[in-house]
């Protein structure tokens, strides 16, 4: 451990988390120091794998740890509860999306942290992939002049139940497993919305919730966003796992194609950039947008710690991507758009408590 690392620990080492734990030797600043799992070989893998110390119990690992930061790398069940150790234990968390199974849940664990003065931010990690990082880049340049309609797709054949195959049982499917990812993504690239209008389908044999949705934002600049998602597209070649995207604006047009170029179209001629994920020495290029994007997240929750400066996706934003998924719920089901409410009684809107 370098001079002045911060202190840091995993809560959770299956499927996804393996991803966390990888990524976290890549980070600058940051060295974990002890892992857990309820699973004791999988805590023992992964200590193993990271050199730090393992544990079964979580309350324990906090008690005996002195931490600057831990990352809750479990399912969204379990994460409040684990999020209140780490409030009680004064110790800041990332939390792994979705933020918990509700959003009274969520605005709970957000009043908690702002409570405890704690740093708390979701590892909402699409917004931190190159690709997109990319296109957030173009429009900060102006390439595309004032954004006026997006175009966000995230559609494939993968099977997301193989690995994950919890998510064949729940009632809320692809909304809140993936869509919230993209109505970050639209969040990202065309500001908060004011309302959507949204349709949801069951086109998964086998799967109790929603596996495809189509939704329409109105944003609060006045831009439009259509959000699309789908585990059931079949096509080839599948742009799995690429989010693709197209955004008009009053100078132009930017579309990012599943070969991760993107294209500019401003005054009758077409430029390309290469926006390329790089993986990791550990990763998979298969992969590498994804585990890219996991180290891209957990560099920024770091330098954010370090800087004492809200993250991106701090739990009071994420709120904001949150209330979107219930409110495209609640439009699928009433046939009618709805109105985001991101914060309830207890935790007015506005600017994070310092």
């Amino acid at each position: 451990m370098a001079p002045g690392d911060l202190r840091g620990a995993v809560i959770g080492c299956g499927f996804f988390a393996q991803n966390h734990l990888r990524g976290w030797g890549d980070v600058r600043g940051a060295q974990l120091v002890a892992v857990c799992d309820r699973d004791p070989a999988k805590a023992e893998a992964a200590a193993r794998l990271t050199g730090a110390k393992a544990y079964v119990d979580a309350e324990a690992m906090l008690a005996d740890e002195a931490l600057d930061f831990v990352d809750i790398a479990t399912t969204m069940e379990s994460h409040e509860a684990l999020h209140a150790l780490a409030c009680d234990a004064g110790v800041p968390a990332i939390c792994q999306k979705p933020m918990a199974p509700d959003i009274a849940a969520c605005r709970r664990m957000v009043a908690r942290a702002e409570g405890a003065g704690l740093a708390f931010m979701v590892h909402e990690n699409f917004r931190f992939q190159a690709p997109l990082i990319g296109v957030g880049q173009a429009l900060t340049e102006g390439l595309a002049g004032r954004p006026f309609f997006a175009h966000v797709s995230f559609r494939t054949g993968y099977d997301v139940v193989a690995g994950q195959p919890y998510l064949a049982q729940v009632e809320r499917f692809i909304l809140l497993d993936l869509g919230i990812h993209v109505l970050d993504v639209a969040r990202f690239l065309l500001g908060d919305a004011d309302d959507i209008y949204a349709r949801a389908q069951r086109t998964l044999p086998g799967a109790k919730g929603e596996a495809a949705a189509a939704m329409t934002l109105r944003h609060a600049s006045g831009a439009v966003s259509e959000v699309v998602c789908s585990y059931t597209t079949n096509i080839r070649p599948d742009p799995f796992p690429r989010t693709l995207v197209e955004v008009e604006g009053t100078e132009g047009t930017l579309r990012l194609r599943a070969d991760d170029v993107l294209e500019i179209h401003r005054d009758g001629r077409v430029t390309e950039r290469d926006v390329a994920p790089t993986a990791p020495a550990w990763g998979d290029p298969v992969w590498a947008l994804v585990q890219e994007s996991v180290v891209n997240t957990q560099q920024h929750w770091i330098d954010c710690l370090r800087s004492q400066r809200e993250p991106a996706t701090s739990g009071r934003d994420n709120l904001k991507t949150f209330a979107l998924v219930e409110a495209a719920y609640d439009s699928a089901a009433a046939g009618q758009p709805a109105v985001p409410q991101p914060f309830g009684p207890g935790l007015p809107g506005g600017a994070a408590a310092p």
